[in-house]
């Protein structure tokens, strides 16, 4: 039996307010430099090391000729979700593949929500899944991106 004790509990805390500390400063990194997001009104409400939760309204000129929101817009809001979760390490990251699968309609006027999970993450490649939902909270459609890592980092040192 080994005497060694892990870290304290107030290391503990300690490294997660730091983790989320570069996880808030990676993502106004990249927010910064954002310019789809904030052309289609993608807002970041929540991020935390490999998590981010994005919302965006369904405009006018997002719905397509069936008069439901155009499945590209669905996807962009997804995988910038994706972009900010498997970057709030703050090492660059980006998109290896993605997939998704629409469940239901969005229309305009609605209010979706991508939240973005990491389901497993190495040194160079992560897996995560985002869920899309409406403002009744309605599955608008599933998402999965795995990431690559690449030479770089988004914020500099504290």
């Amino acid at each position: 039996m080994s005497d060694e004790k892990g870290p304290s509990e107030e290391e503990q805390r300690d490294a997660e307010r730091a983790a989320q500390r570069l996880a808030e400063r990676a993502a106004q990194a990249l927010a910064e430099n954002d310019r789809t997001a904030r052309h289609f009104g993608i807002r970041l409400e929540e991020v935390r090391p490999g998590y981010a939760r994005m919302t965006m309204q369904v405009r006018a000129e997002m719905v397509n000729g069936h008069h439901i929101c155009h499945g590209g817009m669905v996807f962009t809001l997804a995988d910038t979700a994706f972009a900010y979760s498997c970057n709030s390490y703050n090492d660059n990251t980006v998109a290896a593949a993605a997939s998704i699968d629409f469940l239901a309609a969005a229309r305009e006027g609605d209010e979706l929500t991508a939240v973005a999970t990491e389901l497993w993450r190495t040194r160079r490649n992560g897996i995560y899944e985002i869920t899309v939902t409406n403002q009744r909270d309605e599955r608008i459609a599933l998402f999965r991106g795995r990431s690559y890592r690449i030479d770089g980092q988004l914020a500099s040192a504290d």
